[in-house]
């Protein structure tokens, strides 16, 4: 008898690009694909962020590269994308909030927060995407989502707005882009402890709040996110593309 093999999780040979990487989730996504063997490009505005993250990929025997792109300027990131190979894996992550209530939104805040998670997100995609096509690479998008694209919160009105759009572009890349081998899913984290979400947990009232709809009863962690993207990024998810990859503690389980 032959038993069938499990799929690897190994990403050797491939190429991963990783935006908003300097820190945080984005670091660690990077640092997570590197260590699955794939050769990863930092991308963020901030060069001395991404080439100190690159360069402790390498320390723990790692292949990174660092490369600063302002992902809003798509003048840059049409010319980012025609200047080198392409890419296997993408790994959409750059993004931001600004909360507050919906009466206080401002078109500075609609502004800054759909041109980065929504604008950006989709170009950044479509250049990744032309380049695959061309070289007829059956690539891989991951989209950092959120729970807030799957449900509301108070506050997130722009966030949530963003993030529900972001599910929406990635079902729909994946129906123009199955022809070409080339799958897109999301993740969809709950709140995850890093230096940009550190101060709202500062207010003990807030993150009290945030633990009682998680059921399993902590905060995510960036480790949280880490084998979610290297599964979502391998063969051994080779079948799965159109959907949403929710690491929420069981936020949205209610």
């Amino acid at each position: 008898m032959i038993l069938p093999r499990t799929p690897s999780l190994r990403l050797d040979g491939r190429r991963a690009l990783v935006t908003g990487a300097g820190r945080g989730i984005g670091l660690a996504l990077a640092a997570c694909l590197a260590e699955a063997g794939a050769a990863v490009t930092l991308v963020a505005r901030s060069a001395a962020e991404i080439d100190a993250g690159a360069a402790a990929i390498r320390t723990a025997g790692g292949a990174a590269d660092a490369a600063v792109l302002d992902v809003t300027d798509l003048d840059a990131v049409a010319d980012f994308f025609g200047d080198r190979p392409a890419f296997d894996i993408l790994v959409n992550n750059a993004g931001t909030n600004r909360p507050k209530p919906m009466l206080d939104v401002t078109r500075d805040d609609y502004d800054a927060i759909l041109d980065l998670n929504v604008r950006s997100a989709f170009f950044v995609a479509q250049g990744a995407v032309k380049a695959m096509v061309a070289a007829g690479v059956r690539g891989n998008l991951i989209h950092v989502g959120s729970q807030m694209g799957h449900v509301g919160g108070p506050d997130r009105s722009l966030y949530c707005a963003s993030k529900w759009a972001l599910e929406g572009m990635s079902k729909a890349f994946a129906l123009d882009l199955a022809s070409h081998g080339i799958r897109s899913n999301t993740i969809a984290p709950t709140f995850i402890e890093t230096p940009l979400t550190a101060p709202y947990f500062a207010d003990g009232a807030f993150k009290a709040s945030v633990l009682t709809k998680i059921k399993l009863g902590r905060l995510g962690t960036v480790e949280d996110l880490m084998g979610a993207v290297v599964f979502l990024a391998s063969d051994a998810s080779a079948m799965i593309t159109g959907t949403s990859l929710v690491v929420d503690g069981g936020w949205t389980a209610d």
